[in-house]
């Protein structure tokens, strides 16, 4: 039986230190009409989610935590058991599929099963369907959840974005060049004292790093209506910009795609802070930031491989140029700084601790009360060319994050065929604007995109 990572379990764990909080992964795959026999999409559903060990599997806990929970195959297995169907009201608009997202994913799963729903919704306007792909955040991350929704398509889940991000390329063989990302700090230590002379220099790195991310937690952001005790309902809506546009825009202003989308979502939190009556200010909107280090390796293993970092979101700035200049800058010194590079080697560190200890270590600062990150943003690479379900086109992925640590809103950015996707998970008393936040991202990159027109 597979034993589940420290970064795993700590997922089960923030689960469980708040009562409110359902930590789910989502994506809805939106497709063209008309949809086939349920039953049949059902049975193509079951034997592809056969190919997916971890999706047949329970967990398996241990009386005080003396050993680490597991996975292990479920004796009753039945895939027809997380298939369900579902249909929209009023006409199907993107206003009924988003609450009934929102409810599906408010929901926790039921852990005496293997942890995930398939949802298929008739109905959806325009003649179309969905599916909603649901998976506990202790089996997967955004990258490996794409990676089965996709896997359910005709084509598989072959030829997707993920291939091209940092540690995709990054042979893990590598050598000293690679312990950056190197999950096993032992490793990393041998490799420093094998004398390589780049590492005294990362090593100092790190540790920069390490301290820019505990100040960050440590140190109170501003105060706003973002920050705060969750409840148990959701609000979700969804932005949809041309690939295209926000590839111009990073070539105009020599900035990354990531860059683009962060300023877009900037620009569109800076508005829901004044329509809240709070001025923004720097501090505004430390932002979570996951980081992929997943290599070309695992990109069909399903399991949680990312580190993070925590940029401060310049909402302060009003201007959409400096915004996206100041997104860009601040990146930068968080990738020069070290912070990805210490989250990794954090996250090694504890996986060689005994499990008791990290559980206890784990459940404690999941009870602290968290008041320096406001908001998260994860950009998760999907399919290069549209996929087909059962001969039918996916028009739009949707991505669906979590919200929990008084995090009350989090955006998800999901790369698909010629568009970009940014799904908006949000408390439901808190942000009764979410789908003004989504407006927002999309009135920003049109906007970027006019200016870049006429440089």
């Amino acid at each position: 039986m597979d034993q589940l990572s420290p970064l795993d379990a700590a997922f089960l764990e923030a689960e469980d230190a708040d009562r409110h909080v359902s930590l789910a992964l989502g994506a809805v795959a939106v497709l063209e009409g008309p949809m086939p026999v349920y039953d049949s999409i059902a049975d193509s559903i079951a034997t592809r989610v056969a190919k997916v060990a971890r999706l047949q599997q329970v967990l398996l806990t241990h009386r005080l935590d003396l050993a680490a929970p597991q996975w292990k195959a479920d004796p009753h297995f039945d895939p027809y058991h997380h298939i369900h169907r579902a249909a929209l009201p009023h006409g199907g608009d993107d206003g009924a599929l988003f609450r009934f997202v929102a409810d599906v994913m408010e929901r926790r799963l039921d852990r005496d099963r293997p942890l995930w729903e398939c949802w298929i919704i008739e109905g959806v306007e325009g003649g179309r369907w969905a599916l909603l792909m649901k998976m506990h955040h202790c089996i997967a991350d955004g990258i490996a959840t794409v990676q089965v929704l996709s896997g359910l398509s005709d084509q598989g889940n072959r030829g997707t974005f993920a291939t091209e991000i940092r540690a995709a390329a990054v042979n893990a063989d590598a050598g000293p060049k690679a312990a950056g990302i190197n999950l096993n700090p032992l490793g990393w230590v041998n490799a420093a004292w094998r004398g390589a002379a780049a590492l005294p220099g990362a090593m100092a790195t790190t540790l920069a790093g390490a301290a820019q991310l505990a100040m960050g937690l440590l140190d109170p952001a501003a105060g706003s209506s973002l920050r705060g005790p969750v409840t148990t309902m959701r609000r979700y809506s969804a932005a949809q910009v041309r690939l295209r546009d926000v590839e111009k825009v990073a070539s105009v202003f020599d900035v990354t795609l990531n860059d683009v989308a962060l300023a877009a979502i900037t620009s569109s939190y800076r508005d829901g802070l004044r329509r809240r009556g709070t001025e923004p200010q720097r501090t505004s909107l430390r932002t979570l930031v996951p980081v992929s280090v997943r290599d070309n390796n695992a990109l069909e293993r399903t399991d949680n491989r990312v580190s993070l970092m925590l940029p401060l979101l310049p909402v302060e700035k009003q201007d959409p140029v400096q915004q996206l200049q100041s997104v860009h800058r601040r990146l930068a010194r968080s990738k020069r700084t070290g912070q990805r590079e210490a989250g990794s080697i954090f996250v090694g560190a504890v996986s060689a601790l005994p499990f008791p200890l990290t559980a206890w270590a784990v459940r404690m600062l999941m009870r602290l009360p968290q008041r320096g990150v406001v908001t998260l943003a994860t950009n998760v690479p999907g399919p290069r060319r549209r996929l087909k379900i059962m001969g039918c086109r996916v028009l739009r992925i949707l991505p669906v994050p979590p919200i929990a640590l008084q995090l009350r809103t989090g955006v998800a950015i999901l790369s698909y065929a010629d568009g970009l996707y940014f799904g908006i998970t949000a408390d439901y008393d808190a942000a009764s604007d979410v789908d003004e936040l989504a407006r927002g991202i999309e009135r920003a990159v049109q906007r970027l995109t006019a200016l870049a027109a006429h440089r």
